[in-house]
């Protein structure tokens, strides 16, 4: 009798339990959504997938729900819905993406162009280019900078190992120089070397050796005031005055 009572018990319970209705909601992850001041930086923009991008130097991977590495297209989005990543995923890494900002406008764009090579894109948000960057195997290559006016504010290139420069130049919002630093003689790895008052005017030259690891003064250097004087000569050899 006992028995019978405890198994009309258990069956009543089961009933019980079939009907209620299940709320599964705290079982499952919620899906991250992000408010722009939280991934976008007011001067470097949307950074946070750069540490996934194996081929510019990043040591992280992305994990989805199960704990797996992530494979093939993820989507991430802002907390009003709008899209702010797309990305290829290969075992958790970055292989191409393009972010956005919240109006829908790019914000940058990454892709690998071959085994060695990769580039990314960065924008404002009119669209115009902010940005643009080529690596080989991790290290900028070539990089140039843009005002928001279009013109270019810094371009630099290097060797493609990296071990020394073309060029690292410097230019003011209207397309004035600030600083020319360019390679004239690959074979001697010798450079010329201009600095230059906001207003336009020169404001020390000469030439430059890549030495040892270093660049360092070579021959003689100029220096002149805000008036264009000649203020001071000085003649160097590899890095040291001598005259």
């Amino acid at each position: 009798m006992r028995f019978l009572v405890l198994l009309i018990f258990s069956v009543v319970n089961l009933i019980s339990i079939a009907q209620t209705p299940q709320n599964f909601t705290d079982q499952v992850p919620a899906l991250k959504r992000y408010a722009p001041t939280e991934v976008i930086d007011p001067e470097y923009g949307i950074q946070i997938y750069d540490k996934l991008i194996f081929n510019i130097g990043g040591d992280s991977v992305r994990f989805g729900k199960k704990g797996y590495n992530v494979q093939g297209w993820m989507e991430d989005f802002y907390t009003d819905g709008s899209v702010l990543h797309k990305g290829f995923y290969q075992d958790g890494q970055l292989k191409a993406f393009k972010n956005f900002y919240p109006n829908g406008v790019m914000e940058r764009s990454f892709r690998i162009t071959d085994m060695k090579h990769c580039e990314m894109v960065c924008y404002y948000q009119d669209s115009k280019i902010k940005s643009e960057m080529i690596y080989y195997e991790s290290n900028i290559q070539k990089q140039t900078d843009y005002y928001e006016n279009g013109v270019i504010s810094y371009a630099e290139e290097n060797e493609k190992n990296n071990e020394y420069l073309f060029r690292r130049n410097s230019y003011k919002d209207n397309g004035t120089p600030l600083i020319i630093f360019e390679i004239v003689d690959k074979k001697k790895r010798l450079y010329t070397h201009k600095e230059y008052y906001e207003d336009g005017k020169l404001k020390e030259e000469g030439s430059m050796l890549f030495l040892e690891g270093d660049y360092t003064k070579e021959g003689q250097w100029i220096y002149y005031d805000t008036n264009g004087k000649t203020t001071k000569k000085e003649k160097y050899h590899k890095g040291m005055v001598i005259d």
